[in-house]
Parts: C-alpha cells; sequence; structure tokens
C-alpha cells in the first residue's frame, strides 16, 4: 500500500505488516461475511491491528499512522453487527412461516405453524439483537402480523362449509324446477345446522360470514321461483286499480281500452276463450280484467307444469299496467293545459285573450254566463276552483261564488270550510243549503271570534231550526259581538223557540248592541208574542233599541 525509499523510517516495516493485514481484513468483507463467527474473527482482527498500531513507535502525526486509523475505522463501519446474521436467520423462518400459512389445510397444520411462530418469537426475545435494533422492532412486528394472519382451529371447518355453499351455489345456477329449488332450501337449512353445531364461535367473524351467505342464498333461491299465478293476478289487479281509479283524457282512455284489448286477446289465446269489456269505460274494462284474473286463479296453474303460460301471461299483465302508466291522464298535463282541453278558456276572444291574467277573465266571462241561465258554465268555474295553485285565483274564485251562491258548489266548497275557511262557510250560508250544517255547525264555538261569527250568519242564512240551540247557546258567550251575530242569526232562522232567549237578552244583556239585535231578531220572527216583547221598550235609553220597539208597535198596530 505504501512505497517506500531508500532513507525509509525504521518503523515503516511495521505500516507495510499492519497494511497488508488490513487488506485482508478488506477482502473479507468484501467476500461478504455470513455468519456471526465471521464477523467476530474479523472485529478482533480489526482490534488486534488497533492494538499494534497503538504499540509500535509510528508517530502519532505520521501521515501513515493517520492513514491507518482512518482505515481501521472505515472497515469498523463496514461490519455488520455481530447479531446481523440472526436476524436474517429469523426473517427466513417468518418467510417460511407465511409460505405455508397460504398453504394451510387442516387444525394440525394450524397448529404446527402456531408453534413454529412461538418459536420464532420466543428465539428473537433470546438473541442478542439490541431491544433497541430496527431489525428488532421489525422482527416483533413481523410476527404480531402473522400471528394476526394465522387461521384459528376452527377454520378447516369453516373452509368445508364454504366448499358446501359453494356446490349449492352451483346447483342453483342449474336449477329449473320448483322441485330443485325446495332440495336446495333443505341442503340450506341442513348447513345452517352445521354452522350452529360446529365449534366456530358464535361471536366469530366466519360464522356471522357463513349465516350472511346461507341467507343471501336463500333470496337468491326465492328469486328464482316462480313466476306463479298468484303474480299473474296481482298484476292484473293493479291494472283494474289504475283503471278505475285513472282521470283518463279523452286519448288516455282511448290508449287504455287498446291496452286492455290487447291484454285480454293474449290471455283469450291462452285460456281458449274470449273476454271482451262491455264497453270502453274504465268501470267496464276494468271487470273485463277481474273476470281474466278469476280465470287464472280458478285454473290453479302449476309452476312447473305450466310455466310457459304463467310466463306468458305475466308478461303480457306487466305490459298492460306500463302502457296504462303510460296513457294520459289529467294529472299529466300541466295546469293549462288541463283546461284548455276541458273549455275553460272557449269564452276568451281574441282580444281578451292577452289580458293578464286571462284565467281571471275566464272567470268573469263563465259567471256572466251563469248568471244568463247557463247552467253549464258552473262546471268550468269549480274546474279553476279545483286546479289552481294560486291564492289570488281562490281568492277571486269565491268572490264570484259569493256572488251567484250556486247550489252546484256545495260539494266542492265543503274540503275548504272544513279547513275553516270563512269565506267558504259565507258561501255555503249564501247557498241555503242544510247538508251543510254538517261540515260548519261546530264552527259556532272556540276561540276565533271572527270564524264564529261568519258560521253564526251562514246558519242564520240557512235558516234551519235544526240549528237554533247551538246558536241560542251563544247568547251567554262573553264576547258581545259574538252575541251580537248569534241574536241576528236566531232571527234569520226564525224559531219561535228563540222568542223567551232574546227577550231575556233584550232585558239583561249589558251592551246596546246586543240588545238591539235582539230586538231586530224578535222583530224578524214576527209572531204577536215577538213583537210584543219588543214593543215595550219605545222608551228606552238606547236609541237603536227603541227603533226597533217602534218597528214591532208599528206592526202589531197594522
Amino acid at each position: 500500500m505504501f512505497i517506500g525509499d531508500d532513507d525509509e523510517p525504521d518503523w515503516q516495516p511495521v505500516v507495510e505488516d499492519l497494511s497488508a493485514r488490513l487488506d485482508d481484513v478488506l477482502e473479507t468483507v468484501e467476500d461478504g461475511v455470513e455468519t456471526k463467527e465471521e464477523i467476530v474473527a474479523a472485529e478482533e482482527e480489526l482490534d488486534d491491528i488497533e492494538s499494534t498500531l497503538d504499540a509500535s513507535d509510528v508517530p502519532a502525526d505520521a501521515e501513515e499512522r493517520e492513514t491507518l486509523e482512518s482505515w481501521i475505522e472505515e472497515l469498523r463501519d463496514r461490519l455488520p453487527p455481530a447479531w446481523q446474521p440472526a436476524a436474517e436467520s429469523f426473517e427466513g423462518r417468518l418467510d417460511e412461516i407465511e409460505t405455508e400459512i397460504d398453504a394451510v389445510e387442516t387444525t394440525e397444520e394450524i397448529n404446527a405453524l402456531q408453534a413454529d411462530l412461538a418459536d420464532v418469537e420466543s428465539d428473537v426475545e433470546d438473541s442478542d439483537i439490541p431491544a433497541d435494533a430496527e431489525e428488532r422492532e421489525e422482527l416483533e412486528s413481523r410476527v404480531a402480523d402473522l400471528d394476526s394472519e394465522m387461521p384459528e382451529e376452527y377454520h378447516p371447518t369453516v373452509w368445508d362449509l364454504e366448499a358446501e355453499l359453494d356446490e349449492i351455489e352451483a346447483e342453483l345456477d342449474d336449477a329449473e324446477l320448483e322441485s330443485e329449488l325446495d332440495e336446495i332450501e333443505t341442503e340450506l337449512d341442513a348447513v345452517e345446522d352445521e354452522v350452529e353445531a360446529s365449534e366456530v364461535p358464535e361471536e366469530a367473524d366466519a360464522q356471522e360470514d357463513l349465516l350472511g351467505r346461507i341467507d343471501d342464498l336463500r333470496s337468491a333461491v326465492e328469486d328464482e321461483r316462480g313466476p306463479y299465478s298468484e303474480d299473474v293476478q296481482d298484476e292484473i289487479e293493479a291494472a283494474e286499480g289504475t283503471l278505475t281509479d285513472g282521470d283518463w283524457t279523452p286519448e288516455g282512455a282511448d290508449d287504455a281500452a287498446v291496452a286492455v284489448e290487447e291484454f285480454l286477446d293474449l290471455a283469450g289465446s291462452q285460456f281458449v276463450d274470449t273476454f271482451e269489456p262491455d264497453s270502453d269505460s274504465p268501470d267496464d274494462l276494468a271487470a273485463a280484467l277481474s273476470n281474466v284474473r278469476g280465470i287464472v286463479d280458478e285454473t290453479d296453474l302449476d309452476p312447473d307444469d305450466d310455466k310457459g303460460t304463467i310466463e306468458t301471461l305475466l308478461e303480457s299483465a306487466e305490459t298492460l299496467t306500463d302502457d296504462l302508466d303510460a296513457a294520459e291522464q289529467w294529472t299529466d298535463l300541466s295546469v293549462r293545459e288541463q283546461l284548455e282541453r276541458k273549455g275553460f278558456y272557449e269564452p276568451l276572444e281574441s282580444e281578451n285573450r292577452k289580458d293578464f291574467p286571462a284565467e281571471w277573465n275566464a272567470i268573469m266571462l263563465h259567471e256572466k254566463a251563469y248568471k244568463e241561465g247557463d247552467t253549464d258554465a258552473i262546471e268550468m268555474i269549480l274546474l279553476g276552483l279545483e286546479t289552481f295553485d294560486s291564492d289570488y285565483m281562490e281568492e277571486n274564485i269565491l268572490d264570484t261564488l259569493r256572488r251567484i251562491a250556486p247550489p252546484e258548489a256545495l260539494d266542492a266548497l265543503e274540503p275548504l270550510a272544513t279547513k275553516r275557511n270563512k269565506d267558504a262557510i259565507e258561501i255555503m250560508g249564501k247557498i241555503g243549503d242544510e247538508a251543510a250544517l254538517e261540515t260548519i255547525a261546530d264552527y259556532v264555538e272556540g276561540g276565533d271570534v271572527a270564524l264564529r261569527k261568519t258560521t253564526l250568519r251562514a246558519l242564520g242564512a240557512i235558516g234551519s231550526e235544526e240549528s237554533t240551540q247551538s246558536v241560542a247557546d251563544q247568547l251567554v258567550d262573553d264576547n258581545p259581538e259574538v252575541r251580537s251575530t248569534a241574536a241576528r242569526a236566531l232571527g234569520l232562522i226564525g224559531d219561535t223557540r228563540a222568542i223567551e232567549p232574546l227577550a231575556d237578552v233584550l232585558a239583561d244583556d249589558d251592551a246596546d248592541e246586543v240588545r238591539a239585535s235582539a230586538a231586530w231578531a224578535l222583530n224578524q220572527i214576527g209572531t204577536q208574542r215577538a213583537r210584543d216583547a219588543v214593543a215595550s221598550y219605545t222608551d228606552d235609553t238606547a236609541y237603536i233599541v227603541q227603533v226597533e220597539a217602534e218597528k214591532a208597535t208599528t206592526e202589531s198596530a197594522a
């Protein structure tokens, strides 16, 4: 390594000898040390070289000494730790265990692998690999990972059960008959019993997975079953409901009739029979379908022997329901399209069609036509009330109905009245039909004074003596406006049973306007007894009561 000269120092041979020994160590390192013994031998050689150098007379400041020391340090760094081969050996043993885990098939093999892994773990703990060495941490971590991947002792049973389910799944793929599906269900029951009786713990994921797969296969069996006669009947019944519940446009009704006739023809070909509706009305079409449904039920089609017939009927019935769903109903159209089709806008002419809103103009024209004797015009007004989703239009249509009070509007107003709509209640009163009593009579009581007053006026306008008692009960209400309105309602009803309660109000109520209303009501009833109850109040301190008393006196004199 060093080139001498004629004046070489006395210590030069020492340097050359140590250099040669270091060359040998270098060669050993580069060839690769594989055992602990080789590493220890190399370390000891380096220690001896270093000791020899320290004991030699090579000057401390000689360049050759610095080179030798540097070389010794470099070789020490290149030598692996003495425990490195052991660490590599452990890695190899863990590699073998990992490979064997993937191939294990029996409980005995699992137990043997668990024992091998425990041996490796024990050997690592007993080794001289430092506790803080990265290699030791990696080995311990890998041991833990392999332990978590190690199959439980019961896994061979799980694998056997999974194999059974694989076979059943293959059978299901090939099954065509109900009897075959029944056999598969029996096999699934048997496997489930095996799972529950096995050593696989109930809380283990493996048991949950097995039972879940059994449930999935049962669902698949159900999906493969049928179709059945009942499926055909259900589909036909659904079509019947669509027909009778639908609000069909003329075009939609025609399409529905065609769809039903096509199904009836197909059903006739299957049963060698003829099915025809009495007419194209939705009810008659539904009745014809019901007839076919009854035949399907009576025929008792077998899911295996009559599978082709059932499938044909079901496919046709499903086509029928699809066609009916596609047929046009009024609800499929926009509000304007519905009204246009039903003739709502017909009264409009070119000059007023563009006025805003056209719908309100049409309502006004229908109102005018009704007043002139066209009773059919009310249908268009009520159509607007039913169709428009607008507070503005509802308010204005109710104004129209208030002006004309058509009896035909009673049913249309009832839903609004049940929601305590005061306009609807007022109009029902103007219509004067006793049929409204059941809807509005209860509203005379409660907290909403305005609603109560409106209802009392409506009951008075209807004039049914059936309402007398409930109205008279309001004569003692705490609110004077309610008492006054109730008194006037009794006058409009005209029931003589109200004379005494009204006379008591006239005599005792502390509100002059209430007393005046009672006096007015008694005059309105108009019998002599009623007028006499008022006539004595001509000198009353309340002028409005005096006026009614004088009327009673005049009427009695006449």
